[in-house]
């Protein structure tokens, strides 16, 4: 059946690392997430496509040409590979975000 809507209140947090706690909920090759990244997450390259937006909190994103800083409102769209990997860092306590994905 398809799910039009999310009702994330429903849904059960997972932490995929330190750091970093989010809900998904998939339908068919599409994944959505509900993410909060905190202060505490330990620095790693990310090669994962990203399409969102930030909800809450200051988040600086380095990539390989430059860093940018990103606030609550703005959108992320981020292509996934090699070419556009990426390292992220919380600068406020928390940072929450939604994202569109592949599965």
């Amino acid at each position: 059946m398809t799910q039009y809507k999310v009702t994330f209140a429903d849904v059960d947090w997972a932490s995929p690392m330190p750091g970093v706690r989010h809900k998904i909920v998939i339908q068919g090759e599409t994944k959505l997430r509900l993410v909060e990244y905190y202060a505490e997450m330990a620095p790693h390259w990310c090669e994962v496509g990203h399409f969102g937006q930030i909800l809450d909190g200051r988040f600086e994103i380095e990539f390989a040409e430059s860093t940018q800083i990103f606030v609550e409102g703005d959108g992320v769209m981020i292509p996934a590979g090699a070419e556009h990997r990426h390292k992220a860092r919380a600068l406020t306590d928390v940072v929450r975000a939604v994202f569109v994905e592949q599965v």
